[in-house]
């Protein structure tokens, strides 16, 4: 008889426990994620942020999907060949559904008078350990590294100095650093790069599903009416 109220106890913890919600619930898939569109008036240009390559425009668009609680972006370029390159900061963080709009408008090249063969022309020969990697200076991309690992790049020493330059490839850090030194006419000046992977995000193992836990007790309070019967 001591068993006689043990069965509906036990299915009353089963509904209460059913009906809490779970303590520690993975977040759903797209948790916490917003998206910047980058809207340009180019089809194929690319799009960078912070010297990092994010994709091509397609029809006149480019949608970014981004982490509320990751590192927020600075800069955006957009940029393709015979065009001017456009280049603004990153204004706001979009927050979880949201999109925030950027806008590029890119002007093709007006061609220029050349300057005489090797007149007033230096160089430099970009170094990295990472064929492949997209090479930009001040926001405009340059070229890509060889597989012989260099990137020569002409400049004229009348022109405005680079100030910084920076070397992207998917899945590892971006490079940047200062330009200290301007090769003058004839002469080649070397700049270095050691892109590293980027680190992999370790993953969190999920907790026990309560529904697990409730069956449990459930076979549990079975047993043990069955074990005071006999």
């Amino acid at each position: 008889m001591r068993y006689k109220y043990f069965l509906p106890a036990c299915l009353a913890v089963i509904l209460v426990l059913a009906c809490l919600p779970p303590a520690s619930a993975a977040a759903p898939i797209g948790g916490n994620q917003g998206w910047y569109a980058v809207h340009c008036n180019v089809d194929g240009a690319q799009v960078y942020f912070d010297g990092t390559y994010m994709g091509d425009i397609v029809g006149g668009v480019l949608t970014i999907p981004v982490y509320s609680t990751g590192t927020p972006y600075k800069n955006y370029a957009v940029s393709k060949s015979g065009y001017t390159t456009y280049s603004a900061p990153v204004v706001g963080v979009p927050g979880i559904g949201e999109t925030i709009n950027l806008y590029a408008t890119l002007n093709p090249v007006v061609p220029t008078t050349p300057a005489s063969i090797g007149g007033n022309q230096g160089w430099y020969v970009v170094h990295c350990n990472v064929p492949g990697a997209t090479v930009m200076f001040d926001n405009t991309v340059e070229g890509v590294i060889t597989q012989q690992g260099t990137l020569t790049v002409p400049v004229y020493t009348t022109g405005t100095p680079f100030q910084t330059y920076t070397v992207s490839m998917n899945g590892y850090v971006p490079y940047t650093s200062p330009i200290t030194s301007f090769p003058g006419n004839g002469q080649s000046v070397d700049l270095y790069a050691t892109l590293n992977p980027a680190p992999t995000p370790v993953p969190t193992k999920s907790p026990v599903p309560v529904s697990l836990v409730i069956i449990g007790i459930g076979i549990a309070g079975l047993a043990c009416m069955r074990k005071g019967r006999f």
